[in-house]
Parts: C-alpha cells; sequence; structure tokens
C-alpha cells in the first residue's frame, strides 16, 4: 500500500502564511468602478487556515515558510503562537510578509488579489533544513510553486521526500500558472491530491495525455468521478480528494500495489480499479466561505493521523469545513470538541 495510507504524526507546512484584509461587498465593482464595503477586517489566512484546523484537532503542527520583518509578519507570528504553531525559521530581515485582498459577496463567495512577500523569497537550498521524516505530513500549496524563483525549489525538495513521509498537495487556484516542469514532480511524488471542483476541472484539462472527455462541474459529486479518475492517471502513488462544497467531495482511493505471481497470467498483471467514495456534507447556511477548503485539508490530515480510515477522514473533513462557512472570517475551523459535539447534535 501507498504511503498515503500512513498515519501522520505532525504537519510539516512548507506553504504560505499571509494576512487577509477582506471586505464584504454587495456585488464586485465593475472595472473602473468603485464601492463601498458593508464590512471589513484584517486576519492572518492563507496557509494559517490549514494550520490552525489541523493544531485544534490536537496534531502537532510547524511552520516551515518564511515569514517576514514588518507588521504583516508580526501579525502572522502572533496568530501561530496562538494556535502552538511551532516556527522553523527566524524573520526574514530584507521583506515583510504578504498579504491579500479578499471580496466577500453575500452568497458567501470570495474573490481574492495576492501580493506575496517573504514567503516567496526561499530558493535553493532553503528548504534542506526542513526536519521533514518517517512520521510526517508535509502539505505544499500551488501558491508556493508559482513564483518563477522559489517554485522551483520548493518543487525539488518535496520531489525528493522519502517514501515514509506523506506529501500533500493543494494545487489551489492558480493550478493553471503552475509551470509543467514543477507541477509534474509533484504530481509525481504526493501521497494525496486535494482540489476543489474548480481547480480539479482545471488540472483534468492541462492533462497533456488524452484520458476522455473532462466531465463540467455540476452541484452533485457524482460527475466528478471522470474528473477524479484523471488525477488520479496523472499522479504515481497518490490518491485524490475533489471537494465539490456543498455537496461534499468524491474521494478516488488508489489500490495496493499488486503483487505479480510467480508465473502470471497477462490479465493478473493489471491493476484494480480506483476505489471512488462520494462523501456527503452536512446542511448548512453559508455565511463566509473563505478558508473551507483549508479547514477541510487540516481537518482531514488530523483525522489520518488518529488512524481514521480516508472515508471516516473525509467525512470529518466535510463537516469540519460545512462549520466553517457558517462562521465569518478565513480562520474558522473548530476545535476537536467542537466538532465531536456539532457532530453528535447532528
Amino acid at each position: 500500500m501507498t504511503s498515503a495510507a500512513g498515519r501522520p504524526r505532525r504537519l510539516v507546512f512548507a506553504g504560505e502564511a499571509i494576512v487577509d484584509v477582506v471586505m464584504r461587498v454587495p456585488g464586485l465593482p465593475p472595472r473602473g468602478g468603485d464601492l463601498l464595503a458593508t464590512s471589513a477586517e484584517v486576519a492572518v489566512g492563507g496557509g494559517f487556515n490549514v494550520m490552525a484546523a489541523a493544531a485544534r484537532q490536537g496534531l502537532p503542527v510547524l511552520y516551515a515558510g518564511a515569514h517576514g520583518t514588518g507588521h504583516w509578519g508580526d501579525l502572522v507570528r502572533a496568530a501561530l503562537a496562538a494556535e502552538g504553531i511551532a516556527l522553523l525559521r527566524p524573520p526574514d530581515p530584507a521583506a515583510d510578509t504578504g498579504f491579500d485582498v479578499g471580496l466577500v459577496e453575500p452568497d458567501a463567495e470570495r474573490t481574492f488579489v495576492t501580493s506575496l512577500g517573504a514567503e516567496s523569497a526561499l530558493g535553493p537550498g532553503d528548504w534542506d533544513q526542513v526536519p521533514a521524516g518517517p512520521g510526517d505530513a508535509v502539505y505544499v500549496s500551488g501558491y508556493g510553486l508559482v513564483a518563477p524563483g522559489s517554485g522551483p525549489a520548493l518543487a525539488a525538495w518535496a520531489a525528493a521526500l522519502p517514501a515514509p513521509v506523506v506529501l500533500f498537495f493543494d494545487p489551489g487556484p492558480l493550478v493553471a500558472d503552475i509551470p509543467d516542469a514543477v507541477l509534474a514532480p509533484m504530481l509525481a511524488r504526493c501521497d494525496w491530491l486535494s482540489a476543489n471542483a474548480r481547480e480539479a476541472a482545471l488540472l483534468a484539462a492541462l492533462d497533456p495525455i488524452a484520458l476522455g472527455p473532462t466531465t463540467a462541474p455540476d452541484p452533485g459529486t457524482a460527475s466528478f468521478d471522470n474528473t477524479a479518475i484523471r488525477l488520479l492517471k496523472r499522479t504515481s502513488r497518490a490518491s485524490v480528494l475533489v471537494r465539490v462544497g456543498p455537496a461534499g467531495c468524491v474521494l478516488a482511493i488508489r489500490p495496493p500495489e499488486p503483487r505479480a505471481p510467480r508465473h502470471p497470467a497477462p490479465e493478473a498483471i493489471s491493476a484494480p480499479e480506483a476505489t471512488l467514495v462520494h462523501i456527503p456534507a452536512p446542511k448548512v447556511r453559508a455565511v463566509d466561505t473563505t478558508g473551507a477548503g483549508d479547514a477541510h485539508a487540516g481537518v482531514f490530515l488530523a483525522a489520518l493521523s488518529d488512524a481514521l480510515s480516508p472515508a471516516d477522514a473525509a467525512r470529518r473533513a466535510n463537516a469540519a469545513a460545512a462549520l466553517a462557512v457558517t462562521r465569518p472570517g478565513p480562520a474558522t475551523s473548530p476545535t476537536r470538541s467542537e466538532l465531536d459535539a456539532w457532530l453528535a447534535a447532528q
């Protein structure tokens, strides 16, 4: 069985914790236009949402990314400390941490513009000091792979991680902007590939090999079976999670590597089909979808560390994401006790 079935004891986050400047708006402004926000807040977000979600479930977390010297960096460090998340690196004296501006519409949909800072400045050799080994899960986001200087260095390091390390890869909304030379080694090495419906469709469409038509997204999960299988075929060892918003997620679990018999018949050497599981999500009224995918990822990894099966881990992650979207703000994933109590009441 691949290392995707492993039980991580720690999350090593090789991503970006940045600051969200979030504004609630009645709608997106027209080009060249202006409008007034109904409310605004500044909060630490980006990869912090994943780390906080995992830490609140009891999984130890190490932030291996860079953070800057300045107001934004101070906010990030304070937020990490409040969640008990350890830092690997000292502040970068040459730059501040990056930030984004997020616009949240009345239907809870959000749109971001991001300005990267110190977290995108890591180059060749800067990841070698990260103590990732057996028992660790390493999280890599597509955001970290886009920058021309730091992206190839991060991908090369992640692709060379030893087999016992569980590599969790979320390509993110900029998946189409990741260079092929950077994306390919990540897909070849990752143990879990997790994407939302839009990202999964984009990544499947980028497949250079014709594997059949990509199913267009719809509100259900069944239409994403083919997309999940396409993504499974793009990887060498990964299982796949496709998050489908209120409908939950599609889980494509890679089968164990078959043992070749001593004298195999031709039909005995073909691998069995992947296991496809549709995991529904609890029905809630969404207030803010910011960070829902991050909550899903952090709780999923924490649930695997608790020895839950991938399907049960995905059910718990669906519930955490559903609960998170009922709360305004980016890092709204529940604690273990909050999630347990909410699930018991469902």
